[in-house]
């Protein structure tokens, strides 16, 4: 066995966000020419989508991908309502496997930050699904930013 006692100052490696512009094609089901989809993957703006209901954003990537961690922020609007969102991967040998879903009230809180550490590899498609309001509101599904690593 080969081992290294790491000093306790040493940093810890951060981890490297993919450019999603060389590693993947992105598709979305809709969105506002103010608020694009590579605004909230890129830095930026963040999405919304350009009319009310649920919505997909999907990553379908270049090559398959080994996917470490995924962080998610959603900013609510002045609307009050319970959103939920689904996040699915396929690799090659697959159908779409949920990695999470999740309700969250926007009534008094107005962000909403997940993180996610998760071991993925082979992935060829991460998708998003936002339903912004799960009682059939008019809220327009919207997302400040998603990162992977």
């Amino acid at each position: 066995m080969r081992k290294r006692i790491i000093p306790s100052d040493q940093p810890v490696p951060a981890d490297v966000w993919m450019n999603p512009d060389s590693v993947a094609r992105v598709e979305v089901s809709s969105e506002e020419p103010e608020h694009p989809v590579e605004a909230a993957l890129l830095p930026g703006t963040g999405w919304r989508a350009s009319r009310p209901g649920p919505q997909t954003i999907r990553l379908v990537f270049n090559g398959p991908q080994h996917i470490r961690r995924i962080r998610l922020r959603f900013v609510a609007d002045a609307h009050t309502r319970t959103q939920e969102f689904v996040l699915r991967w396929v690799n090659a040998s697959s159908e779409p496997r949920e990695i999470v879903r999740q309700q969250w009230n926007f009534s008094g809180s107005t962000e909403e930050v997940e993180d996610y550490r998760v071991d993925l590899p082979g992935v060829i498609e991460l998708e998003l699904v936002v339903i912004p309001d799960i009682s059939g509101g008019s809220a327009h599904a919207s997302l400040a930013e998603m990162r992977v690593a």
